[in-house]
């Protein structure tokens, strides 16, 4: 009996992501190029490490109490009090009243899985609400800990636009009390953003409806050059959220600092702040849900990983308290935002030029890592193909993939693919 205990576990399809990495290692041309990765790279096409990074590596390994001990369950303090200052700003209400409760974690992704356990726990029955489309690890993050996913309305197809019609609408048809999954800024995968005035309505509609927000902030300052403005819609939420619901904020540094592998990251919980005058047994004040609050985050660290890494928290750490490394990186931040904006103008600007049929505009008006390009599976499976360029089946390009050097294939070769099929549609009619 015991030998055949694992006969019946099913194999699953490998990660997609991955596979297409492996596909273009494999690949033997001399012209290939990566839209699939999602990490940055230099206009050689090569990895970077941030100058601030460099800079605090060294000063870490020149301190003589350097050392590799463990750190505590919720991480390395100057992190997870830097994270949230820079998340929330200096002047933040919520910190100054001491109703933020943060935790280390293992990148957005270990965060978002602290976040989907705590949901689990204490409120199983709340629907997890995500936009369509989303980063294809949401769904599994979510519903591997048995909660219960749902969509809202996002990207117009045909437009390829914000569909903010039917995101208020799913808000206001959505169970009260359920929990919204917003990405802060340069969403993923489309790269496309709600414009100031629309993330007030958007938030406002979330307060009417008791929603919960949970926020995915995994390129604060990589999508704009600005951290301020990149945590616009996270700072809304909080002061509108102020007197009704708690607000979780997933937070990553893997883009934006650059650790991609050394997997460093925060899970912030904003609490409400307590009813006036309320004398009801069950009522407690902030200090004491927050110790209850952190205690429950401990357990679930504690019991899955023990403690969080040490060296990337000690490198973040350092670049968010050292003015000067703070200065640079500031100045990184703008390098690698600029530098993205550059190519997705080369690239819309190439495709005008070769006059490839269709309307490339929102290439420019999208922002981040990613563009949803608006190319069918199809199109994109012939890029692989013929061309050599890879990227996501849905169309989901990372434009950190292009340089000076291969913008043009991947226009010319966008141009081809394009053509193709509007040829073959017109010879079937």
């Amino acid at each position: 009996m015991s030998r055949t205990l694992l006969n019946s576990i099913e194999e699953l399809p490998g990660d997609a992501l991955f596979a297409i990495k492996q596909r273009l290692a494999e690949d033997p041309r001399d012209v290939k190029v990566d839209l699939g990765i999602g990490a940055y790279r230099d206009n050689n096409g090569k990895p970077w490490v941030l100058p601030a990074v460099r800079k605090a590596e060294t000063l870490i390994h020149a301190d003589p109490s350097f050392n590799h001990e463990y750190l505590g369950i919720n991480g390395l303090p100057g992190l997870t009090s830097g994270a949230a200052r820079i998340l929330l700003g200096e002047t933040s209400n919520a910190l100054a009243e001491k109703r933020v409760v943060s935790a280390q974690s293992l990148s957005g992704t270990g965060a978002l899985h602290i976040a989907a356990k705590f949901i689990s726990k204490f409120f199983p029955e709340k629907v997890i609400y995500l936009s369509d489309p989303t980063w294809a690890n949401h769904v599994s993050i979510f519903e591997s800990q048995g909660l219960k996913t749902a969509t809202y309305p996002y990207w117009d197809a045909a437009t390829k636009s914000l569909n903010l019609k039917g995101f208020l609408k799913a808000i206001e048809e959505s169970p009260r009390g359920s929990v919204f999954v917003l990405h802060a800024c340069a969403h993923n995968p489309t790269g496309l953003d709600p414009s100031e005035s629309e993330w007030v309505q958007i938030l406002d509609a979330c307060v009417k409806n008791d929603i919960v927000p949970l926020f995915d902030s995994a390129y604060q300052g990589f999508a704009s050059g600005s951290l301020d403005k990149d945590a616009y819609a996270v700072r809304l939420g909080v002061s509108k959220f102020a007197e009704s619901a708690p607000i979780f904020i997933c937070q990553s540094f893997a883009k934006n600092v650059g650790m991609y592998g050394e997997r460093c990251g925060c899970i912030h919980i904003v609490l409400p702040r307590p009813e006036t005058g309320s004398s009801s047994s069950s009522s407690r004040d902030v200090p004491q849900i927050a110790k209850a609050v952190t205690s429950q985050l401990s357990k679930i660290t504690r019991s899955e990983v023990s403690n969080p890494p040490a060296y990337g928290a000690k490198i973040v750490s350092k670049i968010l308290n050292d003015e000067q490394l703070t200065a640079q990186w500031h100045e990184d931040m703008i390098t690698m935002s600029q530098r993205i904006t550059k190519m997705r103008h080369s690239l819309r600007d190439k495709l005008v030029e070769l006059g490839t049929p269709g309307n490339w505009d929102h290439i420019v008006n999208q922002c981040g890592m990613f563009s949803y390009t608006g190319l069918t599976k199809q199109m994109v499976e012939r890029l692989e193909s013929e061309h050599a360029v890879y990227m996501v089946a849905s169309g989901r390009a990372s434009i950190a993939g292009l340089n000076d050097n291969n913008v043009e294939h991947v226009a010319k070769a966008i141009d081809e693919v394009v053509r193709h099929f509007q040829s073959s549609s017109s010879s079937k009619l």
